[in-house]
């Protein structure tokens, strides 16, 4: 589908975010009131785009990539957090089984792309492959090759078939990965966050570097080009990347009317007294 880079107000008022230096801190990060402004501007467009993509049967899958921190699942939460989760779905797949290890490497990703009218957004990918399983040893030479080998024409039978496949890599500078790092280590309720695989990968910021390049080396295509989200900055990044997904639709307000909410049905039926029910404490 042809981008649509609206030069101003478009049909639904979704205005892009100009740079205003005024809306900037002396340390050059975005200021917080100029963020949840924008970025609840931008949630009302999502929704718009939600009933779009209902409407028009649309089948979007949208892939979030980067390394550890660098700001995916925000954008995630931030997208899914005023749509429906019947449109707009979260795939995060765990670290494959002894019997997928053993299917073809696709596999267990086909069964959860978009159906029509549904929104999938993959909180990681097949891309595990060529970036976290190479940079930790997790696959061989051979199935490495074997799949920048692949995915070109894989992503390539997906477009074809109709589904809207747009990729984000987020990328986060070594400072900045190591900031967020030992700021969950500082945090006991977010050091579950902090896991074995992220230390491993700091350690190898390099290589993660490597695998990064090799993979758009190969995947970086016409057809399903990479978008990259500069991420030191997480509240530009979401502004930035929520926007760019907007501006790819040619969407219009597809929004129901509002409804006048029927009253009580009356019916000749007595319920059991309340006493009989074990509510939960009443604590506050």
């Amino acid at each position: 589908m042809k981008p649509h880079l609206p030069e101003g107000a478009d049909d639904v008022g979704f205005v892009p975010h100009r740079g205003n230096p005024d809306d900037y801190t002396k340390r050059g990060r975005l200021r917080q009131d100029v963020y949840e402004r924008e970025i609840e501007h931008l949630q009302q467009q999502l929704v718009q785009l939600q009933y779009w993509i209902q409407r028009q049967g649309l089948k979007v899958l949208v892939i979030f990539e980067g390394r550890g921190s660098a700001g995916k699942g925000g954008v995630i939460k931030t997208i899914s957090e005023r749509t429906s989760s019947r449109t707009v779905r979260t795939v995060a797949l765990p670290k494959p089984t002894e019997r997928e290890r053993t299917q073809w490497y696709f596999q267990r990703y086909v069964a959860h792309l978009p159906a029509a009218g549904e929104m999938c957004l993959f909180d990681r990918s097949w891309y595990n492959r060529s970036n976290v399983e190479w940079v930790m040893d997790l696959c061989t030479p051979e199935e490495h090759q074997e799949f920048l080998r692949s995915v070109p024409e894989f992503e390539r039978m997906l477009v074809r078939s109709g589904i809207i496949l747009i990729k984000y890599w987020f990328s986060v500078s070594y400072e900045e990965q190591r900031k967020r790092f030992e700021a969950r280590n500082a945090e006991p309720l977010k050091r579950w966050k902090l896991s074995a695989m992220d230390l491993a990968e700091h350690e190898l910021y390099v290589r993660y570097s490597m695998a990064k390049d090799t993979t758009f080396q190969y995947t970086d295509t016409k057809h399903a080009p990479w978008y990259v989200v500069p991420s030191d900055d997480k509240k530009t990044a979401r502004l930035n990347c929520i926007s760019h997904l907007l501006s790819q639709f040619e969407y219009e307000d597809a929004a129901p009317a509002e409804v006048v909410l029927p009253t009580m049905r009356e019916e000749n039926y007595i319920r059991p007294p309340m006493h009989e029910q074990t509510f939960v404490p009443q604590l506050f």
